[in-house]
């Protein structure tokens, strides 16, 4: 009798734990690489950077139109003459361990992140202090014009500004910190995490939202889900099948091969995401070594861009690219124009061969990375390698995945020597929404990017930009920036596309704007 009354108390608890598990609404979603660094201060990797979107909160954040909205911040104040601003934090905010969040603990995380961050680092160049006044209150205060305070703390992708503790956040910024403490909707569940397996983020309870509804990366970030699973599956066709099959319910980016299987599919839902929400081909070249530190070379190269080629290539529906956008800084975004794009408009390899001749090109190796392991980039670079020979270079392709060529790019030697010569790879919208955060302008004069492309007038520029506060003033500017860049033969753009995830039909109200966060969805009943 004893036996029977355990084994039913053991049905009955185990009956329990079933049905209680069966009551937590979870997401699971698959992400397009693997989550290794969970410090979004010590790298720029785009995986943390999701990461800490649903770990941290930021002070200020963009909405989907592209302007910046407070988050953390109940408001801010700027003085007449531009060179004070007084901020003052939202009342109720706290960390996941209980712990209020304070206006020394925001000090101290802009401090950490302006140390790492190139547009943080000019930010503080101009700063003479920044201080808390109280317990939600601090000011920052300018020693020079700088036009970008809020544009800075703002800033959308890596290195996110994310807030965290003081005490985490005097961790040395090249090095992570010791443990992961947020004010973000969702808490990291350090225990269960298994790198190449899965990783947990469970509901802040204690996370106070904004009011006004959740737009672009800002408003009210009301997360539906009690447990948010992010599983490891590398091969893009498995993340397909899982998907299919309802084994998970998210996928990050969606195949080129498999959208048009996808969209016939009722129960998936593929978005089209636009604007600083979409990413952009490009082809970076290497100005410190031959054949490309010759500017009518690099003239000749951009002849070979011919967006449509290079979209077509990738595999995805024409409704996802762009037949051609020229601009810099995005088309359909806040800094979009056609200056110094003329020239661009009708690509030709006879007038790229023409260049060449004209350049005095002498057959030199031109040495171009190939991703193989990226579909879209090793799209764009068979494109390129083919464009490139038909107008007479002397093509040598270096096939590799593209962690090596992360680490090769910074190689600034000759070919003979392990340099290379031209990069394709693909940069996110938000990147490149900003002279400041671009990757083919930012750098100008510095080591910071490779390609060591250097040009006196660029100089200047960013430097008026830096000092302006006037947002008509700055789109002027950066149309005189986006000229030179493309004057000089920065970087070679082949085209702007959609790359957007594919999710179950039954997930409501998904927030697509180019980067995965899981507020404001939950799941049809």
């Amino acid at each position: 009798m004893r036996i029977r009354s355990t084994i039913g108390a053991t049905f009955l608890l185990a009956l329990f734990a079933t049905s209680a598990q069966s009551q937590v609404k979870t997401l699971k979603v698959v992400l397009d690489t693997e989550l290794q660094v969970l410090d979004p201060i010590a790298t720029t990797s785009y995986v943390t950077r999701t990461f800490a979107y649903m770990v941290f909160d930021t002070l200020v954040s963009m909405d989907s139109a592209g302007k910046f909205r407070p988050q953390m911040l109940e408001s801010w104040q700027v003085s007449p003459d531009n060179m004070t601003y007084r901020f003052k934090l939202r009342p109720g905010l706290k960390w996941h361990d209980g712990t209020a969040v304070t206006a020394e603990d925001c000090v101290a995380s802009l401090k950490r992140w302006g140390a790492r961050d190139g547009l943080g680092r000019q930010m503080f160049v101009a700063t003479k202090e920044l201080k808390a006044i109280d317990g939600d209150s601090f000011v920052l205060e300018l020693e020079k014009p700088f036009g970008l305070v809020i544009d800075a703390i703002g800033k959308p992708s890596s290195n996110v500004p994310v807030m965290m503790p003081a005490r985490l956040a005097a961790t040395d910024p090249s090095k992570q910190v010791p443990e992961v403490i947020g004010s973000g909707p969702f808490v990291f569940d350090a225990k269960s995490w298994r790198p190449g397996d899965i990783a947990v983020f469970l509901k802040f309870k204690d996370y106070k939202p904004r009011s006004e509804p959740a737009d672009g990366i800002s408003g009210g970030k009301v997360v539906r889900f009690d447990r948010l699973e992010v599983r490891s599956l590398p091969d893009m066709a498995t993340q397909v099948a899982a998907l299919q099959a309802g084994e998970v319910d998210y996928i990050q980016r969606t195949p080129p091969d498999f959208i048009e299987q996808l969209r016939g599919d009722k129960q998936i839902q593929i978005p089209n995401e636009g604007g600083l929400g979409q990413m952009m081909g490009a082809i970076r070249l290497n100005h410190a070594q031959p054949p490309f530190n010759n500017p009518l070379v690099r003239k000749a190269f951009q002849q070979l861009m011919d967006q449509k080629e290079f979209m077509a290539a990738t595999g995805l529906p024409k409704d996802m690219y762009m037949e051609q956008c020229l601009s810099m800084f995005m088309c359909n975004a806040p800094l979009s124009n056609s200056e110094g794009t003329d020239e661009l408009r009708s690509p030709s390899i006879a007038k790229a061969r023409s260049l060449l001749k004209e350049a005095g090109y002498k057959n030199e190796p031109a040495v171009v990375f190939q991703s193989t392991d990226v579909a879209i980039i090793n799209a764009i670079s068979l494109v390129t390698i083919d464009r490139m020979r038909q107008a007479g270079f002397n093509v040598v392709v270096k096939s590799t995945d593209w962690a090596t060529v992360a680490q090769q790019r910074w190689n600034k030697e000759t070919v003979e020597k392990g340099g290379w010569s031209a990069m394709p790879l693909i940069w996110s919208g938000y990147d490149l929404g900003n002279p400041l955060t671009h990757y083919g302008v930012a750098y100008n004069c510095t080591n910071g990017y490779p390609g060591w492309s250097c040009d006196e007038q660029t100089t200047t520029l960013l430097a008026e930009f830096v000092r302006e506060s006037d947002a008509a003033k700055r789109l002027t500017i950066a149309a005189q920036l986006q000229a030179r860049a493309h004057a000089i033969g920065s970087v070679g753009l082949a085209g702007q596309y959609a790359n957007p995830p594919a999710y179950r039909a039954d997930l409501k109200d998904m927030i697509t704007v180019g980067l995965p966060v899981f507020w404001n969805v939950h799941r049809d009943k």
